[in-house]
C-alpha cells in the first residue's frame, strides 16, 4: 500500500518535470527551433490539430523555420495559425512551403524570456508540492484506517520528500540550462 502510494507520487511529478520540459521547449534561444512551433494547433477539418500532425518542420539554417505541410490545401490554415499565435513571426509562403525567419532576440526580450522560464520552474514546483501534499495525506489516512503501521507511514513520508528533492533539483537544472541558452549571443 505504502509502495503503491508513493509509486503514484513518483509518477505524477515525472509527468510534472516533463511537462516543464515540453513548455520548455517552446522558448526561443537565439537559435531556430522546430520546438518554436510544437504548441501551435491548426484548425483542421472542425478540430484543431498539432502541427506536427500536419507538416513536417525543420531548420535547415540557424536563424530559419521551414514547414512542409504533407497536404498542400492546409498550408493556408497552418499560415492563419502561426499568425494568429503570440509567437511573433511572420511566415513567407511561397505557396509550397512556409518559412520563419527567427530575427535576434534583444536583451530585454532575453531577459523577460529568463522571468518566464523562472515562473514556469516555480510553477511546476508548487505542482508538485501538492502532489507530495497529498502523498502524505494518503499515507496519513492508510495509517489511521490500519492499512500499514506508524513506521511504514513514517518511512513512505521520507520518501516522498527525497522524491520532491530529487525532481525539484532537476526543474532548477533544465531551468538554468535553458535560461543559460536564452542569455547567450
Amino acid at each position: 500500500m505504502v509502495e503503491d502510494i508513493l509509486l503514484d507520487v513518483e509518477e505524477r511529478m515525472e509527468r510534472a518535470v516533463a511537462h516543464f520540459k515540453s513548455d520548455l521547449a517552446g522558448i526561443r534561444t537565439g537559435r531556430a527551433n522546430p520546438g518554436l512551433v510544437d504548441s501551435l494547433r491548426v484548425e483542421y477539418y472542425g478540430s484543431m490539430t498539432p502541427i506536427k500532425q500536419l507538416a513536417s518542420v525543420g531548420c535547415p539554417e540557424p536563424m530559419q523555420i521551414v514547414i512542409r505541410p504533407y497536404d498542400a490545401t492546409v498550408l493556408k490554415d497552418i499560415e492563419r495559425a502561426i499568425i494568429n499565435s503570440d509567437l511573433g513571426f511572420a511566415p513567407q509562403n511561397d505557396g509550397k512551403i512556409l518559412r520563419l525567419n527567427v530575427p535576434p532576440l534583444t536583451m530585454e526580450t532575453r531577459k523577460s524570456m529568463v522571468s518566464r522560464i523562472r515562473t514556469m520552474a516555480e510553477e511546476t514546483k508548487v505542482s508538485m508540492r501538492n502532489i507530495r501534499r497529498d502523498g502524505i495525506k494518503d499515507l496519513d489516512k492508510g495509517e489511521k484506517e490500519k492499512l500499514f503501521s506508524e513506521n511504514d507511514r513514517d518511512k513512505g513520508k521520507d520518501e516522498i520528500q527525497s522524491l520532491i528533492k530529487k525532481f525539484e533539483a532537476e526543474v532548477e537544472s533544465l531551468a538554468s540550462a535553458r535560461e543559460k541558452d536564452v542569455m547567450e549571443t
